[in-house]
Parts: structure tokens; sequence; C-alpha cells
């Protein structure tokens, strides 16, 4: 999966390997939220741009074209006409941009759909089985991106249901991956690491997950605000 090449300080050089290809690391991941890069650039744009990877959106396409849509025709390489890995966001990050729309609780998330105003509800198990419609190299747990700032013991409360819903969507993952009309049986979970500004909150979260021994681990809840004076110990 991963292999460690070079370490220089806290730099490290590695390469990793997926099922549609492989990754040198540390690299960029060029956004294409709704499975197409803005401003017209086309898929061989980006080979010829040496793009490693495509990050797309739960989300965003299971509102439009609509996942099933996507799946009839093949899973997101055949429909971007792009043969490199694709990593896809789970719809967490949507819990936090569309906190107007949203209403969390245990099972999952209840939205309004940005754009017809239709509900839609996304837990653990259904971002599971989107992605697996999608049939990206990677995809990503559903989770709960916090904003920021958010009282310790509200930030607290939501790691632990973030661990919660991970450990649903190992379990859902494991059941989609041996289904035999499976587009991409060989699917990856990554699991994310959330806690805040809380140190002590992302250690302990990290170390949970960790135990879950899966392909990959994220770091979310960056960048909605945060500064590094706002880091608490």
């Amino acid at each position: 999966m991963f292999q460690l090449l070079r370490k220089e300080g806290n730099a490290r050089r590695g390469v990793f390997q997926t099922g549609h290809g492989t990754i040198q690391t540390p690299f960029f991941m060029n956004v294409g939220t709704s499975a197409a890069i803005k401003g017209g650039i086309s898929s061989p744009d980006l080979v010829e741009l040496k793009c490693q990877v495509e990050l797309c959106n739960t989300y965003h396409l299971h509102l439009r074209p609509g996942d099933q849509v996507i799946q009839k025709m093949g899973g997101l390489h055949r429909f971007m006409n792009w043969q490199k890995p694709i990593l896809t966001d789970s719809g967490g990050f949507q819990v936090f941009s569309l906190t107007s729309l949203r209403q969390i609780k245990e099972e999952g998330v209840h939205f309004h759909s940005h754009v017809d105003g239709r509900r839609i509800f996304m837990g653990p198990e259904e971002s599971m089985q989107i992605q697996s419609h999608l049939a990206s190299t990677i995809a990503m747990a559903f989770d709960e991106c916090i904003e920021n700032p958010a009282p310790f013991d509200y930030v607290k409360a939501s790691c632990a249901r973030t661990v919660r819903w991970l450990k649903r969507c190992q379990a859902e993952m494991a059941r989609l991956n041996q289904l035999p009309d499976t587009i991409n049986p060989h699917q990856m979970l990554f699991g994310i690491n959330q806690g805040g500004t809380y140190d002590g909150l992302r250690i302990d979260h990290m170390k949970e997950i960790a135990e879950l021994d899966l392909n990959g681990y994220a770091i979310g809840g960056l960048a909605v605000g945060e500064c590094i004076t706002s880091l608490n110990k």
C-alpha cells in the first residue's frame, strides 16, 4: 500500500499503491467536485499536467446527475474518462458547510437539498452505498466536520459519534465489496480524524480509529476558520 522512500526532518516522500495506479507522495489533489474541473480543463489535460488524483464529492454527485446514473455508466472513471485514482469525499464536509440545511442525529444527517429543497438523508451506510456506486478508488468515511470554534463538550461527543459512524462505514464497505455487481470490489476506506482544535481530543480520537486498521487516514476539520493561536492543550 504505502512505502516510505525517504524522510528528512518532518518531511516524507513515499509511494502509495492503489488499484488505479501509483501515487507519489506528497501530492496535490485536483478538486473536481461534480466530476469535472472548473475552467474547462479536460481529463486528457490533467494527464498532461501530471495530475495524480482527482477528488469528487459524494453529496453533490448524489444530487446531480445521481450516483445511480454514474453507476449505470460504469462508475466515475468511465464517466470522467479518467483512469488514475479518484478519491470521493463522503459528504461529511456538507455537514459543516450546509449548517442551515441539515439536522444531525445518531442515525445520520437529514439535509434539505440546496438545489431544489427536497429532503435527503445520508448516514454512514448511505454514504458508503453512494460511493460504491461511484466506484472511486478511495472512499472517505462519513463524519461530522466540526465548525470552529466549538465547545469542548460538543467536540468530544461529536468525536465519539464519528467513531461509531466509522465502524458502521467499515461494516457496510465490507458488505458492498463482496456483492457480485459492485464495480470496484477493491474500493479502499479512509477514516477521518476529528477533534477540533483540542490537542487531547485529536490524539485520543486518532488512537481510537487507528485500532480499526483501515486502508488510510485523513486529518479532517481543518481550514474551517481556525488559527494557530486557537489551539487548545
